[in-house]
This record gives structure tokens, C-alpha cells and sequence, in this order.
């Protein structure tokens, strides 16, 4: 390209981004690139982050483990941080077990209401 062809604002030195003369154009090739990287990591990160309530349930073997997934899949396709918190709150603590006790009232109450089997024995016949 000689310097008639050129435009009469145009500089004389052409950055290396520019799309060179062979149709190589090596800043969208990068951008391309750049820009699915930084979509596949985001893409990560965020399943990662919904991921944090089941590690934690699993973690601490969390009897409401199927609860915390359940919401935590919930706040995924939903998009719903309500959802998500909600997750995060049930792993985090430990409900107390209330039937416990109920159970062991009804066990003692159980064990008063009918005493138990003895085996029996054959009488005992008496000879005169």
C-alpha cells in the first residue's frame, strides 16, 4: 500500500491490533476467546455459589440434608434468593429433635399400661 492510498488523516504507523493485510484480525480473535473464558468462569462461580448450602448440609450430615437440596435447586431454577437463604438457614443450624422425647414419654406410658409377658409354665399337677 503505497502513501497515496492512504487517507490524509491517517497516521503513518498502524497499531498491530488493526486487521493486518492477510485478514488476520488478531484483537477479535482474542475478545472471542476473552469473552467465552470469562462467561464459563461466571458460569462456575455461580453454580458454585449455589452449591454452598448442600457442602454445608452434607458436611455436617445434616438430617434435613434432602430439604437443603430441595431449596437449594429451587433458588437455582427459580432464580429466588429467598430460596437460596432460606437453604443457607436450615443448613446452618441444627433443629432440636422434639419427638424424642414425645417417644420416650409413650414408650414409659406403654410399659406402665400392660406389664410384661411372663412365659408360662405347664401347671404343676399335685399328687395326692
Amino acid at each position: 500500500m503505497s502513501t497515496a492510498d492512504l487517507h490524509p488523516m491517517a497516521t503513518g504507523h498502524i497499531p498491530s491490533y488493526v486487521t493486518q493485510a492477510d485478514g488476520s484480525d488478531f484483537l477479535l480473535t482474542f475478545m472471542f476467546f476473552f469473552t467465552v473464558g470469562v462467561i464459563i468462569l461466571i458460569g462456575v462461580g455461580y453454580f458454585t455459589l449455589h452449591s454452598i448450602p448442600e457442602k454445608i448440609a452434607h458436611e455436617s450430615n445434616h438430617p434435613q440434608f434432602q430439604l437443603v437440596g430441595i431449596l437449594a435447586l429451587l433458588a437455582l431454577f427459580t432464580h429466588n434468593g429467598l430460596f437460596w437463604v432460606a437453604a443457607i438457614l436450615v443448613a446452618g443450624f441444627q433443629f432440636p429433635d422434639v419427638a424424642a422425647p414425645l417417644r420416650a414419654i409413650a414408650d414409659a406410658i406403654r410399659s406402665l399400661g400392660k406389664p410384661e409377658a411372663q412365659p408360662s409354665e405347664p401347671p404343676v399337677q399335685q399328687e395326692p
